[in-house]
């Protein structure tokens, strides 16, 4: 008998483990499956607290639905049943101390018609005027492994980019443009560029794609994002063992297997296993000097979560939207505010006021707030509530939240850096595997697509042993 280990239950640890355990029954393999979680509940960055009537995601709030795995693997755990979809409903930029509309026709704000880019309100004419070269200038210059940044910007102009897109894109991938490669974010944009001539034209052409069903961009379920991760529990008690709040300590290879170590539970030897935790964890477990060259190159960002719930009806809120993102040289401390209750009215029993606001490591203010106690982080709060949305009211539920240095951040030679990784490891380390948002992908359906591709290469490994 075989043995595989999982260590780290997060989204990719799990989806690993669950088409491994579909794999090892459709093969009739003889393998003995186990998962390690650190923590004391399976999930990692996904996590649903239900605090008084409000649903609270202290990690990852949904599930971007454009993504072609994503339905189907809900479907396959019998979810749809539990599905809801985001409230549609306007975006803002706060600047110049007021909330300014993102036009709707953008994509992370870069604008996907002509008409989108002539009646927005965040730039000037002349600004707009530079953005129009998309429609002229070739690319003869740039590729993938370019900064988006620098591609954005020599087509739609330094206003643009500054003033619309760059606080939108920065927030999504906390980073900024310039340190991102085109592939590493938005990669469909150069194949656009190329075949339409235009990002605006290419953007406009494909829309639907990004839309979404009725411009339900985002699902998560009723009872929290948790749900999926309760189901996936599930489904793995049938054939794997699960062992909760042991912390892996060390991995060393021994012969043809590996002898893992832990800090509270016995050791365990494996002929396979998948390192499904942060890159920092991997880098510990395995203590190589020759891949710290590597692991020593991610960069991780941090933020800081900070829901404030209202016995407020969600009305409240002065403008019919879901949430802003702040601009650079702000009043406000915050970095975005989403309005949770009105983006997702499942949050709220009784539709009272539920807000999420973000504070992140690109803000100068990020090491004072992170050595504040969290009464004191949740006056900061109240005081970007009343600044920005003139609410003055006591909250009823708080939940914070810190992610220190575990938000991976992508640069631009990640790629590169993750592909010399994984040569390494084939040679020092031929049957582990490196798995997780720390180096394929940051998205729910990006981690569950890397657990499914990591499960068909264990597989592999499997059978060509047997």
């Amino acid at each position: 008998m075989k043995t595989v280990v999982v260590i780290g239950g997060g989204i990719t640890g799990l989806s690993t483990m669950y088409y491994l355990q579909k794999a090892v029954k459709a093969n009739d393999l003889d393998v003995r499956l186990i998962l390690i979680e650190a923590q004391e509940q399976l999930g990692g960055k996904i996590c649903s607290v239900h605090n008084r009537e409000f649903i609270i995601e202290t990690g990852a709030d949904s599930i971007v639905t454009r993504k072609e795995n994503v339905i189907p693997f809900i479907k396959e755990l019998g979810l749809e049943e539990e599905v809801v979809y985001n409230a549609t409903g306007r975006s803002f930029l706060y600047s110049d101390g007021e909330l300014k509309m993102i036009p709707e026709d953008a994509m992370f704000g870069i604008p996907m018609s002509l008409e989108s880019l002539a009646t927005t309100t965040l730039i000037s004419a002349e600004g707009k005027v530079e953005a129009l070269k998309d429609f002229y200038t070739l690319n003869d210059t740039f590729t993938k492994n370019d900064s988006v940044g620098a591609f954005l910007e020599h087509f739609l102009g330094r206003e643009l980019v500054e003033k619309q897109i760059s606080p939108v894109l920065s927030g999504v991938y906390s980073g900024k443009l310039n340190d991102l490669t085109i592939a590493s974010t938005l990669p469909y944009l150069i194949d656009y560029k190329n075949e339409y001539g235009s990002i605006i034209r290419g953007l406009e052409a494909n829309k639907e794609k990004f839309k979404g069903t009725a411009n339900r961009k985002f699902l998560s379920f009723k009872n929290g994002l948790s749900t999926i991760i309760n189901r996936l529990e599930e489904e793995l008690m049938v054939s794997v063992e699960i062992i909760k709040g042991v912390q892996a300590k060390k991995i060393e290879k021994t012969s043809d297997r590996y002898l893992l170590t832990f800090t509270n539970y016995k050791e365990l030897e494996a002929d396979y296993v998948v390192l499904s935790t942060p890159d920092s964890a991997a880098k510990q477990l395995l203590q190589n000097e020759e891949l710290n060259e590597e692991f020593n190159q991610f960069k991780n960002s941090s933020m800081i979560s900070i829901y404030l719930g209202f016995d407020l009806p969600d009305s409240e809120l002065p403008q019919d939207g879901t949430g802003f993102i702040t601009t650079e040289g702000s009043d406000l401390i915050c970095n975005a505010c989403t309005w949770t209750s009105r983006k997702w009215s499942h949050t709220s029993k009784n539709h009272h006021l539920l807000v999420r606001l973000f504070y992140k490591s690109s803000s100068p203010h990020y090491e004072r707030l992170r050595k504040i106690n969290e009464a004191e982080l949740e006056e900061v709060a109240l005081a970007d509530i009343r600044n920005s949305l003139g609410i003055t009211g006591q909250p009823v539920a708080s939940e914070i939240t810190k992610w220190h240095n575990n938000m991976p951040n992508y640069h631009i030679t990640h790629h590169q850096i993750v592909e010399s990784l994984q040569e390494k490891m084939k040679s020092h380390y031929p049957n582990i595997l490196l798995a997780g948002c720390s180096y394929f992908g940051v998205g729910i359906p990006d981690c569950i697509a890397n657990g499914e591709k990591t499960a068909v290469r264990v597989t592999e490994l499997l059978q060509m042993k047997s």
